[in-house]
């Protein structure tokens, strides 16, 4: 009919499943660093990472955590 809005209905939201841990793509991407980068971290025993089987995952808390000590870090050396 000429004049009258088709209404959709209501759709229904799921509450928000909270990240715990992402993979590498997902990782660089939340650092802005290269995937290649994270991997050397990872390598190397820089960055914290959960192994499960094959898969290496990134804890969201142990990143956030693990940079706030890199930002200590950096500002105590710039104080020397």
């Amino acid at each position: 009919m000429i004049g009258t809005e088709t209404q959709r209905p209501a759709e229904k939201t799921k509450p928000a499943t909270p990240c715990l841990a992402m993979r590498a793509k997902q990782t660089a991407a939340a650092l802005g660093i290269s995937e290649r980068l994270l991997w050397e971290l990872t390598q190397r025993g820089v960055i914290p990472c959960v192994r499960l089987n094959k898969a290496v995952l990134y804890s969201t808390d142990a990143l956030r955590d693990w940079l706030k000590t890199q930002t200590v870090s950096a500002e105590k050396k710039s104080e020397k």
